[in-house]
C-alpha cells in the first residue's frame, strides 16, 4: 500500500515539474521572439522626450521609440537644432538608432539670396594653407543646400557644414564632399604646383586675398584647378603652369573668367 502511495506521488511529482518546465520553455520562447532591443522601449522613451524638454529650442519636437529605434517628429528654427536633436537621442543608452523626420519651420528665404549669404559666409573659413587645396561649391533649391567638390583633410568641410547648418533659411544639407587619397606623391605634387603658379609674377596676386585663391585639387598624380581668374590670359598661364608639372598625369582647369555661375563656386 504505501509502495502504491509512493508511485503515486512520485508520478504527480512528475507530471508537476513537467508543467513548470514547460510553462519555462514557453516563457523562453516568448523572449526569444521578441527582438532584444525593444525590452528598453519603455526606458528609452521617457529619457529621450525628458532630454528634449529640457531645451528649449526642442520645445515643438516628440519623440517615439520603437524596437530601440527613435523617431523624431516636430519643428524647429535651423538646420542645426535638427542635427542636435538627432545627437541627443542617439546618445541615450540603449537606442540603436535615430529617425530623424524633424521639420525645419525657420524663415523661408529665397535661394539665390541664401546662396549669396552661404558663400561670404564660406568664403574666409578655410584661410591658409589648406584654403589653396580644397574646393567646394554650393547649389541652392528650396532651401536644400548642395554642396559639391573636395577637400584635402576635412576639416574645412566641417567648418563650412556648421556655418551652413547655423544659415537661417536653410532647410537640408546634401554632402557631396570627396575627401582627397592620402598620398606622399600627392603632397609633393601638390607643393610644386603651389610654387610654380604662386611664384609666377602674373599669377602672384591671387595669393593675397586668402578668399579667392586659385585652388589646386590634387587626386592620384591628377591636377584640377579651381577659382576664379580675372582675365582669360591669367587663366591659360595657369593651366601652362599646371601643364608643366613634374608627375602630374592629367590637368584640368576649371578656372572662371570672372563670370557668374548658377553655383557659387569658393
Amino acid at each position: 500500500m504505501t509502495s502504491n502511495k509512493s508511485m503515486t506521488s512520485n508520478k504527480s511529482f512528475r507530471r508537476l515539474a513537467g508543467s513548470f518546465l514547460a510553462v519555462g520553455l514557453l516563457s523562453i520562447a516568448l523572449v526569444a521572439q521578441t527582438p532584444a532591443a525593444s525590452r528598453y522601449d519603455n526606458q528609452i522613451q521617457p529619457t529621450v522626450t525628458h532630454k528634449l524638454a529640457a531645451k528649449s529650442q526642442f520645445g515643438d519636437v516628440k519623440a517615439s521609440v520603437e524596437d530601440g529605434i527613435v523617431t523624431l517628429t516636430g519643428t524647429v528654427d535651423l538646420y542645426q537644432r535638427k542635427l542636435d536633436a538627432a545627437k541627443l537621442a542617439r546618445k541615450t543608452a540603449n537606442v540603436q538608432g535615430v529617425r530623424n523626420l524633424i521639420t525645419v519651420a525657420g524663415p523661408n528665404v529665397p535661394d539665390a539670396q541664401l546662396a549669396e549669404k552661404l558663400a561670404t559666409k564660406l568664403r574666409y573659413v578655410r584661410e591658409g594653407y589648406d584654403s589653396t587645396f580644397d574646393y567646394f561649391a554650393l547649389g541652392v533649391k528650396d532651401g536644400v543646400v548642395t554642396v559639391e567638390g573636395q577637400d584635402r583633410t576635412g576639416v574645412g568641410r566641417d567648418e563650412a557644414f556648421a556655418d551652413i547648418a547655423n544659415m537661417a533659411g536653410v532647410k537640408d544639407v546634401v554632402d557631396n564632399i570627396s575627401i582627397e587619397p592620402v598620398s606622399i606623391f600627392d603632397d609633393g605634387l601638390r607643393l610644386r604646383a603651389l610654387r610654380a603658379i604662386y611664384r609666377d609674377p602674373v599669377l602672384s596676386k591671387y595669393a593675397l586675398d586668402p578668399g579667392r585663391p586659385i585652388r589646386i585639387i590634387v587626386a592620384n598624380g591628377h591636377v584640377t584647378l579651381y577659382g576664379t581668374v580675372d582675365s582669360t590670359l591669367d587663366k591659360q598661364v595657369a593651366g601652362l603652369k599646371a601643364n608643366q608639372l613634374f608627375g602630374a598625369f592629367s590637368v584640368d582647369n576649371k578656372l572662371q573668367v570672372e563670370s557668374k555661375s548658377s553655383q557659387q563656386g569658393m
